[in-house]
């Protein structure tokens, strides 16, 4: 199964993956790794991985409709079976989503449906809610929205900021991550 990562940061979610693909306990291609800005360390780590790395940055475009379209170009040129969203903070538009047949993947800081958004750990800790933790799901046309495929329960400790608490959780999205693209490349393994 060939896929295309997406990230806007340091990429620690992207890195489990590869280190689940170099200990040979994750039967993925990691395609090529694209951004959303110039100079993210998620970038760095695929380029010092030996995989391809593409940059769309935001600001080059005059507006979201082109900066959606060359990015739908972009991830295409490596023909992916799945699209991974792994930190990625830019909302993509509907034909991006369309143009990768619904095999765009994301993960989220939060249970859906609840929390969604750039904030879902600073959401569930202003909500007092006492669990939290992450999901996995095919992203849609919508904000954090689209069939869920896994889900993780992390409990909010009293003495929890929001960096301890989401740092806790990302251990598990890492997990969940990459449990679920193992899934999902069993299901693309020849028959």
């Amino acid at each position: 199964m060939r896929i295309v990562v997406l990230v806007s940061g340091t990429g620690s979610n992207l890195q489990a993956v590869i280190d689940a693909v170099q200990a040979g306990d994750l039967d993925v291609e990691i395609a090529a790794v694209g951004a959303d800005r110039p100079g993210t360390y998620g970038v760095e780590r695929s380029a010092a991985a030996g995989i391809d790395t593409f940059v769309v940055d935001f600001k080059a475009y005059p507006d979201r409709a082109e900066w959606n379209a060359a990015l739908t170009e972009a991830v295409a040129a490596y023909l992916p079976d799945v699209v991974v969203s792994s930190g990625f903070m830019r909302i993509v538009s509907p034909e991006f989503i369309d143009a990768f047949d619904g095999k765009y993947l994301n993960t989220h800081p939060a249970l859906l449906p609840s929390f969604p958004g750039a904030h879902g750990v600073r959401d569930a800790m202003a909500y007092g809610v006492k669990v939290t933790g992450c999901t996995v799901h095919w992203a849609d046309a919508g904000v954090d929205t689209g069939p869920i495929i896994a889900q993780e329960a992390v409990a909010i400790e009293d003495d929890d900021t929001e960096d301890t608490l989401h740092e806790r959780i990302k251990v598990v999205e890492r997990r969940l991550l990459v449990s679920t693209l193992a899934s999902l490349a069993a299901a693309y393994a020849p028959q």
